[in-house]
Formats: C-alpha cells, sequence, structure tokens
C-alpha cells in the first residue's frame, strides 16, 4: 500500500465498479470496515464464484485494508467456505449472509457472527471466533437460534463499556435488540422489540447502527429480497429504545429505492469532525429499470392472504437473474440536519472535502 502504483483511486464514486489494489473487483458485499491499530478492514461476502445456475451462493468471508479508504489490499479469505460436508452452514451452496465481526476486549477474542438461510426455511446463525482479525477463525455454534427466534438480518454493536448488543429482524415480524453475553457468542435473554410490522416488504431487515452525539441510530431496510426498497432510520436516547422513526434517508431519489442500494453497514470516518459513511450494495445493477412498486406489490401478495395476487402472477413471469457476482457498491456520507440524517446522491467524492 501506499506507492504511486498501488494508488489507483482518490476519490469514492458511488454505482461505479469498484477495484481493488490488485486491480479485481472488490468482495465484501454486506459488509461492514472495522478500524483496528490504525488500519480500516472491510470484509464481506465473497461472490466471485457465485452462479444461480450451480447454485453457488458464496466463496466464503474476504477481507480487504486500506489507510485512505479509496484503495483496499486484498487480505484473502479470513472465513473460507466449507467444501467438505454438504451440509454445513459455510458449504459454498449454503446461503450465508452478512458477517460481522466485534472485538472482546475481556477475552481477546474477534467473534463472527453470520446469519444462514437454511434449506428448510427456517434461519440461523453460525459464530466463529479467532485471535486476530485475519483469522483463523474456529467455530463455536452452528444452527444457532437466538431467543428461540428465526433471526433474518442484523448488527453487532459493542459500548464503551464492553457490553455488546444484536440487533436483528424476527423474520417478516419485527426487529430485535438482544443483549449479548460476557463473551459475545450468545444472548443473555434480556431484548426488546421495535418497528412492528405485518408482513413484507413493509418488515424492516438490515438493521445498520451507529452512535452520533449521544444519539442511537437505526438505518434499515424494508423485504424486498435482492431487490431494492426505501431505506429508514430511527434514533433513541438508548441501546433499546424507544426509537422514534425520522423518515426516509434519501428523501431526494424518487425511485424509492436508497438510490438503487441497500445499506449494510455505518461508520464513523477518523479522524472527521462529523464524517459518518452509510456502505451499501447495489446487488442487480443490471435491474435498476424495475420499478419498485410492481415488485412491493408483489412481495406484499406473497405474504398477506388478502392482497391482490395479480402483482406476484406478474412476478413469477418476470423474476430477476440474481447474479450478485457483479453486485456493486454504494458508499455516501451523511449529512445531518438536527438529528436526521440523509443521504444525498454524489457522483463522486473525497474525504478531503469534509471537516
Amino acid at each position: 500500500m501506499g506507492n504511486e502504483e498501488e494508488d489507483m483511486y482518490h476519490s469514492i464514486r458511488p454505482g461505479q465498479t469498484w477495484l481493488d489494489t490488485e486491480g479485481k473487483r472488490i468482495q465484501a458485499h454486506g459488509g461492514s470496515v472495522l478500524y483496528w491499530e490504525g488500519t480500516y478492514y472491510w470484509y464481506g461476502e465473497n461472490k466471485e464464484k457465485t452462479d444461480p445456475v450451480t447454485g453457488i451462493w458464496h466463496w466464503g468471508v474476504r477481507c480487504y485494508r486500506s489507510t485512505d479508504l479509496y484503495n483496499w489490499e486484498d487480505m484473502g479469505l479470513i472465513i473460507p467456505p466449507d467444501l467438505e460436508d454438504e451440509t454445513a452452514s459455510l458449504h459454498p451452496k449454503s446461503w450465508m449472509d452478512r458477517p460481522h465481526i466485534i472485538y472482546n476486549q475481556r477475552t481477546k477474542k474477534f467473534v463472527c457472527w453470520i446469519k444462514i438461510q437454511n434449506r428448510d426455511g427456517s434461519q440461523s446463525v453460525t459464530v466463529l471466533t479467532a485471535d486476530r482479525l485475519l483469522g483463523p477463525y474456529q467455530k463455536v455454534k452452528e444452527g444457532f437460534r437466538p431467543l428461540g427466534m428465526n433471526a433474518g438480518d442484523f448488527d453487532l454493536a459493542v459500548a464503551p463499556d464492553g457490553k455488546a448488543y444484536y440487533y436483528f429482524e424476527r423474520v417478516h415480524s419485527e426487529t430485535i435488540c438482544a443483549d449479548l453475553t460476557d463473551d459475545y457468542t450468545d444472548v443473555t435473554g434480556y431484548y426488546s422489540t421495535h418497528f412492528p410490522r405485518k408482513y413484507p416488504p413493509y418488515v424492516r431487515e438490515a438493521a445498520a447502527h451507529f452512535i452520533r452525539k449521544g444519539l442511537h441510530y437505526l438505518v434499515t431496510s424494508g423485504t424486498t429480497g435482492y431487490l431494492p426498497n426505501p431505506s429508514e432510520i430511527a434514533v433513541s436516547d438508548s441501546w433499546h429504545g424507544p426509537y422514534r422513526i425520522l423518515g426516509n434517508p434519501h428523501p431526494a431519489d424518487p425511485t424509492r429505492t436508497s438510490y438503487h442500494s441497500q445499506i449494510s453497514s455505518v461508520f464513523r470516518v477518523q479522524g472527521k469532525k462529523d464524517l459518518y459513511i452509510a456502505c451499501a450494495d447495489r446487488w442487480l445493477p443490471n435491474e435498476i429499470a424495475r420499478p419498485y412498486e410492481d415488485y412491493a406489490a408483489a412481495f406484499e401478495a406473497m405474504f398477506n392472504p388478502d392482497a391482490d395476487r395479480t402483482p406476484l402472477l406478474k412476478w413469477e413471469q418476470n423474476k430477476p437473474v440474481e447474479n450478485t457476482a457483479i453486485a456493486d457498491y454504494v458508499w455516501l456520507p451523511f449529512h445531518f440536519e438536527g438529528e436526521m440524517g440523509r443521504l444525498d446522491w454524489l457522483d463522486e467524492w473525497r474525504l478531503e472535502d469534509y471537516e
């Protein structure tokens, strides 16, 4: 890192293909950015071999590092796929999504939680730990159902005193905030519920938590699979809420698709006065012309027995090809107006333009 040949980028360009320092497409989807010992680490789902024809869903968890947030060096697979056991949660054909890693100051362990969509339709969690951020990681839980619930998209967060929290979608129902045990590998049993909804696409998922000026923020998306939908931002005075919904953080987007993306995490930039970046995936870049209203009605018809079935029938005839191997990223800076955080579209932007 650091020489002129490697410094390929001097800005962030949302929605454009982002290459690593070797000129390869970055594969860190549904991911997060962790600042550790003066360096940023960006990790997520490796989709380089994903193929809807062969059924390969992922190829492990890949990690990159950077000191400028523009140019990312590939550090390889920190959690490789399990090629031996076809029933394992980390097998390439297993629906493994959204790894999140936090550091436990007490145990000196990095703890990774991963969502698994099981073949029987249920959802569970695989938990791994490591002595180093880049691994190797050892599996400590598989088939784990926190609080006995189907646990969907989620985020993990650690308080300054070391207490950790787990924000997840109780599938097609509500958002849960659960306390983690001292070692971060389980839940204590204490939890709170938020944003109850009857059915998709209105159920909130993909919670991204961050703290700004003493306030707790949760950014969530609706539930329309890999197709995008309107985001929602909520704020609270405490970890467990209650959360007040402030609205859509993308108010200038007429398509109601969060600029054709889904936010996976939000992080604060070190050394900046008030710069928070929303990291989002544009999962299906070839589908940006598809109107939100069409597939939103189809998703409601899937789960609402009283809804008109016509949109669902049309959907079944015209489903998108879900080739997430070519997914792109949409990273945008938050602009705050009082409590409200908004994300305005920028074709290109630079960290140097922020205090």
